[in-house]
């Protein structure tokens, strides 16, 4: 193995255990307060993520028509959410709470559109990070990514578990979440020579930006609102916490691919 490949075989095994320390500190409260408040945050986070990390670098990489994809993208989940799927379980998730006394969930198909716009995210931040190596800068992008996914892990864990999934499937799609660096610096290797990879990580991260919005707006945000009435400024402070941290990060490191000097 070349050093390169096991270098990024090394920052991509870091990166997918922080994703999983992320997951497990949701997994092992049990509190539903506190998971509310974890919504609160995770709302805050792909917010943060959004604006201050996806859409600089989408506008950076593919221009003012970049941000056509991100309306495509919060208009996707719209539709997917709220007209495909949504209403095949509306009522029989109605009976299903009134019997079992539980919250409702924030969005029946919340967790997989989230792990769906966390992954593509993530895949190219992989492709950043193989570029990243090849260059010599890839201890700069390794504490990046690392820095990003750890919230994110926690916050796509908080939304699988307020639906309900056992903590065996949080691990799990958790952990895929994670391989998806290696998976996109593989990506960048194996087709290096062939594909633009700046042009279409802009449109990437721009229509996955969309997608964040309409999860945190439409999803996280209401549901806090519904369940965490009782200290709602905990919840605030909570969504602030999750934006401060992301518009520190994007301060202090910037995107992976893209440190700052």
């Amino acid at each position: 193995m070349s050093p390169v490949l096991a270098t990024v075989a090394l920052y991509s095994l870091i990166i997918v255990l922080g994703a999983l320390a992320g997951a497990v500190v949701v997994i092992l409260n049990d509190r539903p307060t506190h998971l509310v408040r974890f919504l609160a945050f995770a709302a805050g986070v792909m917010l943060g993520a959004a604006f201050f990390h996806m859409l600089p670098e989408a506008y950076s990489g593919g221009g003012w028509w970049a941000f056509a994809l991100v309306p495509a993208g919060f208009a996707f989940l719209l539709v997917l959410e709220r007209y495909l799927v949504a209403h095949a379980g509306e009522d029989c998730s109605g009976d299903a709470v009134a019997a079992s006394g539980h919250p409702p969930h924030p969005g029946h198909v919340l967790g997989l559109t989230a792990f769906l716009g966390l992954s593509t995210h993530t895949l190219f931040d992989g492709i950043a990070l193989g570029s990243a190596v090849e260059e010599g800068v890839g201890g700069m992008a390794l504490l990046a990514i690392v820095a990003h996914k750890v919230p994110s892990a926690l916050s796509l864990a908080s939304i699988l578990k307020s639906e309900g999934r056992s903590r065996a499937s949080i691990l799990s799609l958790s952990t895929l979440y994670g391989l998806m660096v290696p998976a996109g610096a593989l990506l960048y290797f194996l087709f290096d020579a062939m594909l633009q990879f700046e042009s279409l990580a802009a449109k990437a991260l721009a229509f996955s930006a969309g997608t964040f919005l309409y999860i945190a707006v439409s999803d996280l945000l209401p549901h806090v609102h519904r369940q965490g009435k009782d200290q709602p400024g905990r919840n605030v402070l909570a969504l602030f916490v999750g934006l401060l941290l992301m518009f520190l990060l994007a301060r202090l490191m910037g995107h992976p691919g893209h440190p700052e000097h």
